[in-house]
């Protein structure tokens, strides 16, 4: 019976062994393109205080383009 058993047993922990190390190799892999894509978001996007300040210079010079039209508009209204 013990003869039996033995393999058995080593052929379990054989195969649960496997099995952790492909887990394992996943999971390292995974972390490694997590890894990745947070290596790219930080390099290839802008920071949202660099965002802000980019959009309130686009809003200062729209407001800018608004009050020459503005402008225009009351000179050709009121000759």
């Amino acid at each position: 019976m013990i003869e039996v058993v033995i393999p058995v047993g080593v052929a379990l922990a054989t195969g649960f062994s496997i099995l952790i190390t492909r887990i394992h190799s996943r999971v390292h892999e995974l972390d490694r393109r997590v890894d990745g894509v947070e290596l790219r978001m930080a390099t290839d996007y802008l920071a949202k205080s660099e965002f802000s300040l980019a959009m309130e210079r686009v809003e200062a010079h729209m407001v800018r383009i608004e009050n020459k039209l503005d402008h225009l508009t009351n000179k050709k209204c009121n000759p």
